[in-house]
């Protein structure tokens, strides 16, 4: 006789607190209070999520982090619960750097934090710490490996090819049913526990009027971005990063990432060596999204890091 599996409960629960910045903007962000009692004085640890994905994400991570400091996570504007009521023709991430130095302010005005940002923001966070270094006090980037090199020459047919998406309108996939939401996050993490999948398909995906599940998020972000990425720029900030680094990856093949014909390894390692105090780790068995293939790892990783003496 076959039995159901058990649902999905989070063992750290967050409350959701909605927040508006930068005057106007909406912005959700998930806490998880220390345990009542606790004595570790450790500053915040602040997670970031990547392009497509949510704050909530992170709660299987959380749930093997140790309870005894506070660890929040962000929604990107145009993402889950940060979406604004006004429509936007296009998502920058200098608006992005603006939303993170807000929410900073908001969770911690006074002292430092811990950042952890997952591919885009993984990006974001590392040209935020050299840009605003007082700010950080330790840097854990999950593959956020930065974008290929742009070719100047590129500028113009990238903007009229933003033009050009502005005459239409953009939309995202729906789907049928929850499972079908599980099925396409687990494309994406192939490790994905089966019961957390379906607990994250209700943040991830909304239920739709229309009995369809709808990606939470802004329809604008697969229209493409009017500017092109400028890493001289970027690698730029790296340099100035005064916040010790932890730079995670997936395994994969286990091999690590491996780079491709736009973005060689060797182009990535260059960057990476203007970047003062870099640790590495890469997770066995997990893919991109390192944080639901391999939870209990990542979690492991960042306390080791986070608690080492410097």
């Amino acid at each position: 006789m076959s039995t159901q599996p058990s649902p999905y409960l989070p063992h750290r629960a967050s409350t959701i607190e909605q927040i508006t910045i930068r005057g106007t903007m909406p912005y959700r962000i998930h806490r998880w209070a220390p345990k009542n009692g606790s004595v570790l004085n450790a500053p915040p640890l602040l997670l970031t999520h990547g392009w497509m994905d949510i704050g909530a994400s992170f709660q299987r991570c959380v749930d093997y982090l140790s309870a005894d400091r506070e660890v929040i996570a962000l929604d990107w504007r145009g993402f889950g619960g940060s979406c604004g009521s006004q429509p936007v023709d296009s998502y920058s991430f200098h608006d992005y750097y603006g939303d993170l130095d807000a929410v900073i302010d908001y969770i911690s005005p006074a002292s430092p934090i811990d950042l952890l940002g997952h591919s885009m923001g993984g990006n974001i966070v590392m040209v935020y710490a050299g840009t605003c270094p007082t700010r950080v006090r330790r840097l854990i980037n999950v593959e956020g490996f930065g974008l290929p090199r742009s070719d100047p020459s590129a500028a113009s047919a990238r903007l009229a090819q933003w033009l050009q998406g502005l005459k239409s309108p953009t939309t995202l996939r729906s789907f049928a049913s929850e499972q079908e939401v599980v099925e396409h996050l687990k494309r994406r993490s192939p490790l994905l526990e089966q019961e957390y999948g379906r607990w994250l398909a209700h943040h991830w995906a909304e239920l739709g009027e229309d009995g369809r599940w709808h990606i939470a998020a802004d329809a604008v972000h697969k229209r493409v971005n009017p500017l092109i990425y400028r890493c001289d720029e970027v690698v730029s900030t790296w340099e100035e990063i005064q916040a010790p680094v932890l730079l995670v990856e997936g395994g994969h093949d286990g091999q690590g990432w491996q780079g491709n014909d736009k973005y060689p390894r060797s182009e990535f390692e260059g960057r990476l060596s203007k970047v003062r105090s870099v640790e590495r780790r890469v997770i066995d068995r997990a893919g991109h999204m390192v944080h639901l293939d391999q939870p209990e790892a990542l979690a492991i990783a960042i306390e080791a890091f986070l608690s080492a003496a410097r």
